[in-house]
């Protein structure tokens, strides 16, 4: 594959109702060459779900090396003394045009095949980050152009990825999945991120 590697995404989120924070964040890290997408879904809501989830976010700010275990391991340390979350991590390395993901919990993951109607599924350990992470292990698959990366908490039910229609913007997409698939009684956030390569 030749040229540069582009990394379209977008995050759309909301509050539980009656809520005046959201619980659930999101974190674009870019270093090395590579690219780690975090999201992190503090348990339950409110005030203490988004200090939890703020928590493992700021832990990635002094450098996550781009890599999906190394995030899990540092989003455990910080969130120690916190109610906890689940977290689920995809690092996309341009150079081997792979995406290395790992996610303990029930924040979901699925990659969307360009032209292909095919979906791959992140599979999630159980625990939670902060209090029982399991052994971490990783699992890598190549990606190619148009190829799309879905995460989402357990605030959108689990059939968002289903009949994708991967059309328009990143940001259009995770606003339409977000309206359309968003439980009325939880935090709910999805980050959408297609993979592109320009000819250099």
């Amino acid at each position: 594959m030749t040229g540069r590697a582009v990394l379209e995404w977008q995050c759309a989120r909301r509050p539980a109702p009656d809520e005046r924070v959201c619980g659930d964040r999101a974190a674009v890290v870019s270093r090395g060459g590579r690219t780690l997408i975090v999201v992190v879904d503090g348990l339950g809501h409110g005030e203490e779900a988004a200090r939890a989830a703020d928590a493992a976010v700021a832990a990635l700010d002094d450098g996550a090396g781009g890599d999906a275990l190394t995030a899990l391991g540092r989003c455990h340390e910080a969130l120690r003394e916190t109610r906890g979350a689940a977290v689920s991590a995809a690092a996309f390395d341009p150079r081997e045009g792979t995406l290395t993901w790992a996610g303990v919990g029930n924040v979901e993951g699925r990659l969307v095949r360009a032209g292909r109607g095919l979906t791959e599924s992140l599979l999630t350990l159980g625990g939670i980050v902060g209090r029982n992470l399991p052994p971490l292990r990783a699992m890598s698959v190549p990606v190619e152009r148009g190829d799309m990366l879905l995460l989402a908490t357990d605030g959108l039910t689990a059939t968002f990825a289903d009949d994708l229609e991967p059309s328009g913007s990143c940001s259009a997409i995770a606003r339409r999945l977000l309206d359309a698939f968003g439980r009325p009684t939880d935090d709910a956030l999805v980050v959408v991120a297609r993979f592109l390569w320009e000819d250099t």
